[in-house]
C-alpha cells in the first residue's frame, strides 16, 4: 500500500509573480485581451441540484479573482437546457465563430472523465488544462474541512488540545488507484500541517479505504478520520457514506466551494491562455 511517507514525484513549486507593494497585497492579475477564449468549468457530473450550488459559487469566486473574465460551467451530461453539456458549449462556440474555449476540469486529481474531455477538445480545437492538484492550497482546504468537523486544530500555532482530533487521516479520492497515487503529494503536505500520518485511498476501489484505515490502526492510530480530497460533483455521495459506515471513522466534508479552489481555477485558465495566445502570435 502506498502511503504519504513513500517518496513520489517532487512537490509542486509555486511560481513567483509580480506583487504590489504591501505585506497583504495579492499578486496583480493580468488583463484578459479582447477576443480571448472563454473559461469553461468542465464539471465531471450530471447537472443536478446537488452540484449546481457548488459550481455556481466557484464561478462567482473565479470572476472575483479575475475581473472581466468570461466564465461559465458545462457538465458532461445534462437533461436541463439551462445547464449545457461540454459538447454543447463547444458546438455553440464553433457555430458562432468564437475561439475554442479553455476547459478547466473541476477535479483535484486524475479521473476517468478526463478521457471524454480530451476527446471533445481534440474534435473542436479546445484546450484542456491540468487538474487542480496536487497543490498546497488543496492541503489547506482539507485541513480547514477537518477543523470544521472538529477533527483537527484550525491553527497549528495554538497548542490547545481537541479531544476528537484525529491521530491519523485517510485522504479519500475519486478516480481509482491513479487518483489515490496522485493524492500522495497532497497527503505529504497535509501530514506536515497536521503532524499525523496521512494515507491516500480510493473511494471507488472496493476495500481501499478500509485497508487504509486498518493500516493506520496497525501502526498506532486510535482515532483515524476520513478526509475527502474531492470537490463534490465528481464523487458519488453514497461512496462517502459507505466508507464512513464500513470503517466507523468520523469524516470531514468534501472541499466544496472553498475559496482557494477559485484561485486555482483562475490560475489554470491564465496559464493555458498564455500558451494559446503565444501560439497565435
Amino acid at each position: 500500500m502506498s502511503t504519504a511517507a513513500i517518496p513520489g514525484p517532487p512537490l509542486p513549486v509555486r511560481t513567483p509573480g509580480s506583487r504590489a507593494r504591501g505585506r497583504h497585497r495579492r499578486p496583480e492579475r493580468p488583463e484578459i485581451p479582447a477576443g480571448s477564449p472563454s473559461l469553461v468549468l468542465a464539471v465531471p457530473a450530471t447537472a443536478g441540484p446537488e452540484s449546481r450550488p457548488v459550481v455556481e459559487e466557484l464561478l462567482s469566486i473565479v470572476r472575483g479573482e479575475q475581473p472581466g473574465i468570461e466564465a461559465a460551467a458545462a457538465y458532461l451530461e445534462s437533461a436541463d437546457p439551462e445547464y449545457p453539456t461540454v459538447a454543447e458549449v463547444l458546438a455553440r462556440a464553433a457555430e458562432a465563430g468564437l475561439p475554442a474555449p479553455v476547459l478547466v476540469p473541476l477535479l483535484p486529481g486524475p479521473h476517468g472523465s478526463l478521457t471524454d474531455l480530451h476527446r471533445l477538445a481534440a474534435e473542436t480545437g479546445a484546450t484542456v488544462t491540468d487538474v487542480l492538484g496536487p497543490h498546497p492550497l488543496l492541503a489547506e482546504a482539507v485541513h480547514v474541512r477537518l477543523s470544521e468537523a472538529g477533527l483537527a486544530r484550525a491553527d497549528r500555532a495554538r497548542l490547545f488540545a481537541i479531544a476528537t482530533a484525529a491521530d491519523g487521516v485517510v485522504l479519500t479520492t475519486a478516480g481509482g488507484e491513479e487518483a489515490a497515487a496522485a493524492a500522495g503529494i497532497t497527503g505529504v503536505l497535509l501530514a506536515a500541517r497536521l503532524a499525523v500520518p496521512v494515507v491516500p485511498a480510493a473511494l471507488d476501489v472496493p476495500g481501499s479505504v478500509r485497508a487504509a484505515v486498518e493500516h493506520l490502526r496497525a501502526t498506532g492510530s486510535v482515532r483515524p478520520a476520513l478526509a475527502p480530497l474531492v470537490i463534490g460533483p465528481e464523487a458519488d455521495p453514497e461512496l462517502l457514506a459507505t466508507a464512513a459506515e464500513e470503517t466507523g471513522c468520523p469524516g470531514a466534508a468534501p472541499l466544496g466551494a472553498y475559496a482557494a479552489l477559485g484561485q486555482l481555477i483562475a490560475s489554470a485558465y491564465l496559464s493555458a491562455l498564455e500558451i494559446v495566445l503565444a501560439d497565435q502570435a
